[in-house]
């Protein structure tokens, strides 16, 4: 099971102390979830006031910080709309980070104005594309996209707040993309009070997780978790517990 580190998001240190922002502490991150058994990371680039970009020389510097502890870890960010001013100055920047510093993917999320252009772009400039759907409503543009078939991976992201409702919709969104020929690897993930019923549905269904601080600040006992470590760790043990406890075909 592939399990994606998702260290940071927009979270600040008012939400959790251990959360990583500068790009020192994002790499160090990097590492110790993939010392814990993830296999790439997920990662937003952090302003100093706490904002979140995408522009050029920050994603450069993110990116070489990283790859100057552990140039092995798969790296990947955001291409959010709410890191800049709009699809236009999204595409400008996306046109710009270095070519020697590129981070190995980026996602694309299918709720956003762009996203079929910003995901050819990111296929275009030589990373592997991520596209996400938040909602059942934007399958059939991520259908439409001529991306389609070049994912290495579609983001299940649900903003449901209620853990039941969050994991119908997961499944719901993942019989959708099978029924239409999607053949990419899914992955599904929460937020918060879902993220953990999320995670274990994923395990239960065979699909992709992610874990981190972008997702939840507590561990599936509702415990607070120390770091992503303690959480990709936790994640690799539900693996085992569901994967013991699932029934003998």
């Amino acid at each position: 099971m592939l399990i994606k580190a998702a260290i940071n998001g927009g979270r600040g240190r008012d939400e959790h102390p251990a959360i990583p922002l500068t790009v020192t502490e994002i790499a160090t991150a990097a590492a110790a979830a993939v010392e814990a058994g993830a296999d790439v990371v997920h990662a937003h680039v952090r302003t100093a006031d706490g904002g979140q970009s995408i522009e050029p020389t920050a994603v450069g510097e993110f990116v070489r910080a990283v790859r100057a502890v552990d140039p092995s870890i798969v790296i990947g960010t955001t291409t959010g709309l709410w890191t800049c001013s709009g699809h236009e100055e999204r595409m400008a920047h996306l046109a710009s980070w270095p070519a020697e510093a590129l981070p190995h993917f980026a996602s694309v999320a299918f709720s956003e104005e762009g996203a079929a252009e910003a995901a050819s772009l990111v296929v275009a400039r030589g990373m592997i594309l991520e596209s996400a759907v938040w909602h059942i409503r934007e399958v059939p543009a991520l259908l439409a996209s001529p991306t389609l078939h070049q994912n290495v991976r579609i983001l299940i992201e649900p903003e449901d707040e209620e853990a039941d409702v969050a994991v119908a919709h997961c499944r719901t969104i993942a019989a959708a993309l099978r029924e239409a020929g999607v053949t990419a690897p899914l992955l599904y993930h929460g937020y918060d009070e879902t993220a953990w019923p999320v995670v274990r549905a994923a395990i239960e269904d065979g699909v992709e997780v992610r874990v981190g601080f972008e997702d939840m600040l507590v561990l599936d006992d509702g415990s607070r978790a120390p770091d992503n470590v303690a959480m990709v760790q936790l994640a690799r043990a539900l693996e085992r517990e569901i994967t013991a406890a699932a029934p003998t075909p």
